[in-house]
């Protein structure tokens, strides 16, 4: 199990293996959600990279 300390400053360090797992990288945005007692990091999309997102779903008809 890996272990992260949280600084005066309230950050906390991501272990070098999980950054590569998750291909984390300097720069890159993240919604936090507190879940419970724990706090989950949303990665954040461009909308320009949301193009074929909702492919297959119905739109709604124009009268």
């Amino acid at each position: 199990m890996i272990t992260v300390t949280l600084s005066t400053k309230y950050q906390v360090v991501i272990p070098k293996d999980v950054r590569q797992y998750l291909c984390l990288h300097p720069g890159k945005k993240y919604q936090v959600v507190p879940y419970g007692e724990c706090i989950e990091l949303i990665p954040l999309r461009r909308a320009k990279n949301m193009h074929g997102v909702f492919k297959g779903t119905d739109r709604p008809t124009r009268d």
